[in-house]
């Protein structure tokens, strides 16, 4: 019988997300989209175009065969389907919940030029959802004798870690905190990504081999000199991150109630302090809540703040809403679940209450004039324009820095940011260490932290076997 040439259902609109109620979803940490079913999906992949020249691939960080992997959709093989993924990226259930693929692999689908684009990301996450049921452990080559270590086991660390351990690498990663992950486990809540999820994938790479060292501060308890000459690693892979938090710099900043980013949310998910006094890290359970910022951090504090039992939640942002750096998809969960923006204001300066916590802060009004360096139109202060509001926690999601790990662990170059210096494939000044993700890049996306990972363990590889790689 001659094949029977697929024919794509052009004109069916994209599957909708299976999200739950706001008005319910606000109140706990429940996971906000329950994710495709198998009809979705297989409905959404015969929405592809199956194009010759997949440009949903040049927006992948990590090079996924995109169409492929739909193909296999279509033909209800969910196993090789999952496989397809696997090959390039060995945590299709986190991305699918937390990459931006409006900018990335569906932001260049052909579909998206006059209508929505295929739900990419939907479909990742729906098959890595079925590594239960579907997935197989990656065949790993045998050991090379060769021996790496990683530190920290953010989305860069454990993407460098799995692919060399597919090269048949002896691969340990340090990780300062009690359990892995990264900011994958202390800085994205529950209802964005289970918790449960993050402790799979990290189960998944330790069954390739990968040995994981907690509570181990790089810099701290060891550094590489001591990991080359006493513990008989080949190379260094740093993947600390890039989190000390920025400040405002204004009067009572520093008042109780008044919280970074960083903290309020490595207290609510990875120390629970929702469910204090089970978990014993309290955390001040305000009424009319502010959160300042307009990234995907500042949607996650404001909304977890809602399911902490604020009455009020405002999220001020010294530009307006077009500006938010934020996910579209974010911007409309927060408002839809009674987040309110209140654009074009700037804070002033934090006052106290009788108490001696936070109550009142103090604004001023900006208004949008020429572009700055990012593109975006620069907020400037309108004179005589203060005003006040209630306000008796509030959480400041304005940026990170470089925290200070990698210059103790070890002997590299840094910017003037602090960031370390690399190449292309993240080698540094030192010949024995690579470094990725945000303590090269300053805060990016989780793709683009992993994609780093991978580029460096293939350059790791290149060097530590030379011709036999």
């Amino acid at each position: 019988m001659p094949e029977v040439k697929y024919r794509p259902n052009i004109g069916a609109p994209r599957t909708p997300a299976n999200e739950e109620p706001a008005e319910e979803r606000a109140h706990d940490f429940r996971p906000v989209d329950t994710g495709y079913t198998k009809a979705d999906a297989i409905a959404e992949a015969n929405r592809c175009l199956d194009c010759k020249k997949p440009l949903c691939m040049d927006g992948c960080p990590v090079g996924v065969h995109i169409p492929q992997f739909i193909e296999k959709i279509r033909e209800e093989d969910w196993a090789g389907a999952l496989a397809t993924i696997k090959a390039d990226n060995l945590l299709p259930s986190v991305c699918g919940r937390v990459c931006p693929q409006e900018n990335q692999c569906e932001g260049k689908c052909i579909l998206g030029r006059k209508g929505e684009p295929v739900a990419i990301g939907q479909l990742e996450r729906m098959l890595g959802d079925m590594a239960g049921e579907v997935g197989e452990a990656p065949e790993c080559k045998p050991s090379n004798g060769k021996k790496v270590a990683i530190v920290g086991s953010g989305p860069s660390g454990i993407a460098c870690a799995g692919e060399l351990a597919r090269e048949g690498f002896d691969v340990t990663v340090f990780e300062a905190f009690f359990t892995g992950g990264g900011v994958l486990t202390y800085g994205i809540p529950e209802f964005r990504l289970p918790k449960d999820i993050v402790k799979r994938e990290i189960k998944g790479l330790e069954e390739l081999g990968v040995h994981f060292e907690y509570n181990s501060v790089a810099g701290r308890l060891f550094d590489a000199d001591e990991l080359f000459n006493e513990e008989g690693f080949d190379a260094l892979y740093l993947a600390v991150g890039a989190g000390l938090p920025r400040f405002l710099h204004v009067d009572g900043e520093n008042l109780p109630g008044v919280y970074c980013a960083n903290e309020y949310l490595t207290r609510t998910n990875l120390m629970k302090a929702y469910e204090f006094p089970e978990y014993d890290t309290p955390i001040r359970h305000g009424k009319n809540v502010v959160v300042f910022g307009g990234g995907n951090v500042a949607m996650d504090a404001a909304r977890t703040a809602l399911r902490l039992g604020a009455e009020k939640v405002t999220l001020a942002y010294r530009r307006t809403e077009a500006e938010m750096p934020a996910r579209r998809a974010e911007i409309h969960h927060a408002k839809e679940e009674g987040v309110e923006i209140l654009e074009l204001c700037n804070p002033l300066r934090f006052l106290p209450g009788p108490d001696g916590f936070v109550s009142t802060i103090e604004l001023q009004r900006m208004e949008l004039g020429e572009p700055d360096a990012s593109g975006r139109r620069r907020p400037i202060p309108i004179q005589d324009s203060e005003f006040a509001i209630p306000c008796d926690v509030a959480v400041t999601a304005i940026g990170t820095r470089a925290n200070p790990f990698a210059k103790l662990c070890a002997d590299v170059e840094l910017n003037r940011w602090g960031l370390i210096e690399t190449d292309e494939n993240g080698r540094t000044s030192n010949p024995r260490v690579w470094a990725g993700g945000d303590i090269v890049t300053g805060a990016a996306t989780v793709i683009l932290a992993m994609g780093a990972g991978k580029k460096a363990a293939a350059d790791i590889k290149e060097k530590l076997l030379g011709e036999e790689a």
